[in-house]
């Protein structure tokens, strides 16, 4: 007698259809372009919008070291780094890179504030490292220049 359990298969007639290497890559790449231009939009506006002096303000109100090159520092990082994310140049390097940068973020700027993204809390910024180690840990995909590189 069998005792397997009866699993019916999906619409498309196969169980796994996810876990094909397309449908990863697809995921890989969709994940790293919307995760990279957060990151873009984030350094754009510290550079562009609030600018320098405003994000330098803003750091040194929030008891950041050095805020002035913290500023700088992190604004070209978010700008350039989501930007090599969003291509998927030296990822795995790149998201490491961000997720102290964002550590150090939920360290200076968002512990002393609870949870909440309304609050200024943690969740957002806690959101974007567990994204970024993502990133570290599964790659970039072979739909990113780091994958076309890889298998020439």
């Amino acid at each position: 007698m069998n005792l397997r359990p009866v699993v019916a298969p999906d619409r498309w007639g196969n169980l796994s259809t996810m876990n094909k290497p397309f449908v990863r890559d697809a995921a890989l790449l969709l994940f790293r372009a919307v995760l990279g231009l957060i990151f873009v939009a984030h350094g754009w506006e510290k550079l562009f919008i609030v600018g320098i002096t405003g994000t330098t303000g803003q750091f040194s109100a929030w008891g950041v070291p050095q805020p002035g090159l913290s500023a700088w520092i992190c604004a070209i990082a978010e700008l350039v780094g989501g930007g090599l994310l969003v291509v998927g140049l030296l990822t795995t390097i790149v998201a490491g890179a961000l997720t102290l940068l964002m550590a150090a973020a939920i360290y200076f700027m968002h512990l002393d504030h609870g949870f909440f993204v309304a609050d200024n809390g943690v969740e957002y910024p806690l959101l974007l490292v567990v994204s970024l180690i993502m990133i570290v840990v599964f790659g970039s995909g072979r739909a990113s220049i780091d994958g076309v590189l890889s298998r020439g």
